[in-house]
């Protein structure tokens, strides 16, 4: 008994029973030894599956991430050599562009200046409604030569009731507001501003500034940014950056600035410089309606309307400005079932909307065919779709697989080169939160997750392809007050207040490490551990382990 040994099969990882399981084994060699021949044979059963079926498919797998992977890092070099080259040349937009400030003229006084229409759309938006209205009435402009048009499409009767109010009293200031309301939420916020644009005095404006209602412009917005669209007449659009107030209110919101920043900063400011596409934000930008007119209007066949009309415009000629020295205040979402909606819209629209608009890109006049690819291959594929779908499957699931099956091994090129070159790109837009960066990664890889599902469901227009929900807004950075969802809700139950996929690759994650720590030769164990602690806590992010908790 004591010299009793494991029971083992050749080509096996590890031993498949220990020795205190093994050893009655063989004390009885009828009955046992019988059950021991038929485990054998399960086993190399097993093996010969890994070998002949899974190793083949997890090699091929690899290598498809490593394809996606290095795609996506090329676009991240290329982003941040022109992002760096913007910066070290100071190829900013005001010496590329035409543009003098705007001043009265003599003669014609404030005729002088273009008539502006600026939209705010806003639904149940009890926390903000003060500030955005505030900060769209306040913006420096002669009024007679400025519309502000609110359109609540508010579900809640008090809420319509004091944004009314708060419209009336900018009114009585002189400011010409107008607060336009519809029947229905037909198309949501695309819907509410294709209606606005229909209005008769509309006519007489020749640009339109957007602002969500989480959003507070400074009073010179409108003098840094129009002069852009006055003086050079191929601008349809020019995009400013966002400023985030709540970023220091939670570990999740210093995660977010630091995913944002590097999109203002990197990606857009390179589009910018290159003059090559940039989607539109959705707010904080000015528009040429002409240019709105000309691609055709808004629409609201995916939850990402902003940037549909962004590419229809791009395909019909007009460039875009991205302006990063004019900073527009806003809120980060900070609840976590607030971000979670966000993110799943910003992932799952873009993958819709590439589905439905591919074949109008090919078919367009009057882009080159260089300028179609790069909008296909850059925009779409590697940052919108491959990029969802690598950060998931090659970190969370190809790797720590490939401890399962030793046959497969995932070259040093993707387990660390390449996600370290990510890293380090993804960090220069918040260097203050650099230390931070561990936390970052593992974050957007749980997020992966999510992201991932919403992509597939746009790709292939399935599940929530076209669920559109607000994203909830606190308007506090330091005393959340509660929102119309925290008021209403009852208590759901507690399997629904954890996410179970989350939880489930958080047990798959823990049996990988242990296993890569006891038998594996790689060291994965060092990232995979963490991961799956990771995993766990944001499984259970509901509960309130995760972003702000709002008092019921």
């Amino acid at each position: 008994m004591a010299g009793a040994t494991p029971l083992t099969v050749t080509g096996a990882p590890f031993p498949i029973l220990p020795l205190w399981l093994s050893a009655p084994f063989e004390a009885t060699p009828t009955f046992f030894h019988s059950l021991q021949q038929q485990l054998d044979l399960f086993v190399n059963i097993v093996l010969l599956i890994r070998q002949n079926v899974v190793a083949p498919l997890l090699e091929i797998a690899v290598w498809i991430c490593m394809v996606m992977s290095t795609m996506l890092v090329t676009e991240k070099l290329i982003m941040g050599a022109a992002s760096l080259y913007s910066k070290l040349f100071r190829r900013r937009p005001h010496r590329r562009y035409k543009w003098v400030p705007m001043r009265e003229d003599l003669e014609m006084g404030t005729m002088a200046y273009p008539t502006v229409l600026v939209q705010v759309p806003m639904f149940n938006e009890r926390q903000v409604y003060k500030l955005s209205i505030g900060a769209a009435c306040g913006l420096s402009w002669p009024s007679d030569r400025l519309i502000v048009q609110i359109l609540d499409d508010s579900t809640d009767p008090e809420i319509k009731d004091l944004v009314e109010l708060e419209c009336k009293k900018w009114m009585k200031k002189g400011i010409n507001v107008k607060y336009e309301i519809r029947d229905n939420r037909s198309g949501y916020k695309a819907g509410a501003l294709k209606e606005g644009m229909t209005k008769d005095y509309v006519q007489d404006c020749e640009y339109v500034a957007i602002f969500d209602a989480d959003f507070q412009p400074e009073s010179d917005f409108l003098l840094q940014t129009i002069p852009f669209l006055v003086h050079n007449p191929q601008i349809a659009l020019v995009q400013a950056r966002w400023r985030f107030v709540n970023s220091n209110e939670c570990l999740m919101t210093r995660v977010q600035e630091m995913s944002m920043d590097y999109h203002f900063k990197v990606e857009q400011e390179s589009g910018s410089t290159m003059h090559s596409f940039f989607g539109f934000n959705g707010t904080a930008g000015v528009w040429r309606i002409s240019a709105i007119e000309e691609a055709g209007g808004w629409k609201d066949r995916t939850t990402v309307e902003d940037m549909d009309l962004a590419v229809r415009a791009h395909l019909v000629g007009w460039k875009f400005v991205f302006v990063g020295s004019v900073h527009v205040k806003s809120e980060l979402p900070s609840t976590f079932r607030a971000y979670r909606s966000q993110q799943y819209r910003w992932a799952c629209g873009p993958a819709n909307l590439f589905r439905k608009i591919c074949f109008e890109i090919f078919k367009t006049k009057k882009l080159s065919m260089w300028r179609k690819l790069h909008l296909v291959y850059s925009f779409f594929v590697a940052r919108r779709v491959f990029s969802h779908i690598v950060t998931f499957t090659f970190y969370c699931i190809v790797i720590p697989t490939s401890i399962l099956v030793p046959e497969v091994s995932v070259p040093k090129l993707g387990v660390v080169y390449i996600p370290t070159t990510i890293t380090i790109l993804n960090s220069v837009g918040t260097p203050s939160s650099f230390h931070l960066i561990i936390f970052w990664i593992f974050f957007e890889n749980v997020m992966s997750l999510h992201r991932m599902r919403a992509t597939l469901s746009g790709v292939f227009e399935v599940g929530k392809v076209n669920e559109w929900i607000v994203t909830k807004k606190l308007g506090s950075s330091s005393k959340p007050a509660k929102t119309e969802e925290s008021m209403k809700r009852t208590r759901p139950s507690i399997i629904n207040r954890v996410l179970l996929a989350e939880l489930g690759m958080s047990v798959y994650l823990f049996i990988c490490a242990t296993i890569d720590l006891k038998y594996g030769k790689n060291h994965y164990f060092f990232y995979i551990y963490p991961q799956a602690v990771a995993f766990f806590i944001m499984g259970l992010g509901p509960l309130g382990l995760v972003g702000t908790v709002v008092p019921n």
